[in-house]
């Protein structure tokens, strides 16, 4: 029991207690990049509202939002996905010190990242993407085959059989910069902001998902690419058509 009290207490806030002045921001240290550069082939992607395929209203989406853990071998189009990214990262404007976009982020510091383990959509090689909100693009990290069981293995078999795969890392120093210790909860919420737009975004474009917290860390890590510390995995959602 204490340390599931000592839980709770990492999920209260403190704000009244946050010294604003001695964070890196308060003391004049340079804000981290919106967003981590691209070494790699960068793929510009569609405009997105083209994809929308329904007129299904904001009261209908929500009252019919579900989870989905069945998926069809159906690809999915590229314009498809560029919706679903947009959808849950979109960059509507940028300012000298922040991107506005298409869901909150407290202090809009957006501190996820977005990875895409894609198995089927038309136009993209199978491998691992990253969005690129800024430029409305993709980053290709790297090209994979067969790894869907490694995937599933890593996402302790929530992966269904999908036609892709969002899986969103932090980079904590994003929030940290500016909010410091109450960082945590700002990037949790951010990443249910997310994953709840995605599930409405679906709809519109006759797709499924389901919200994924159990994962192995180490090994979605290691899938992802990232060091586990100054990034790590959150979040993920398998997409694809519903069966």
């Amino acid at each position: 029991m204490q340390e599931l009290e000592k839980t709770r207490e990492m999920l209260k806030t403190r704000w009244p207690e946050l010294d604003r002045s001695a964070t890196d921001q308060g003391t004049g240290k340079p804000a981290p990049p919106m967003q981590k550069p691209c070494s790699s082939r960068k793929l510009v992607l569609p405009e997105p509202r083209a994809a929308v395929k329904t007129s299904l209203s904001l009261v209908d989406a929500i009252a019919s939002r579900q989870s989905h853990r069945s998926f069809s071998d159906e690809e999915l189009s590229i314009d498809e996905l560029s919706y679903l990214l947009w959808a849950t990262q979109g960059v509507r404007k940028v300012t000298p010190k922040a991107s506005l976009r298409t869901v909150p982020s407290g202090g809009a510091r957006h501190p996820l990242e977005t990875y895409l383990f894609v198995s089927r959509v038309r136009g993209l090689e199978s491998g691992l993407y990253r969005y690129l909100p800024l430029d409305h693009a993709l980053c290709e990290e790297r090209r994979m085959t067969d790894f869907e069981q490694q995937l599933d293995e890593a996402l302790l078999k929530h992966h269904f059989g999908a036609a892709l795969d969002f899986v969103w890392t932090a980079i904590p120093y994003r929030c940290e910069w500016s909010y410091s210790r109450e960082s945590l909860r700002l990037i949790l919420l951010d990443a249910g902001h997310v994953c709840a737009h995605l599930y409405l975004a679906c709809q519109d474009v006759g797709c499924g998902t389901c919200a994924v917290g159990a994962y192995d860390q180490q090994k979605l890590d290691a899938l992802v690419g990232v060091d586990g510390s100054s990034e790590f995995c959150v979040y993920a959602a398998p997409v694809g058509r519903p069966r």
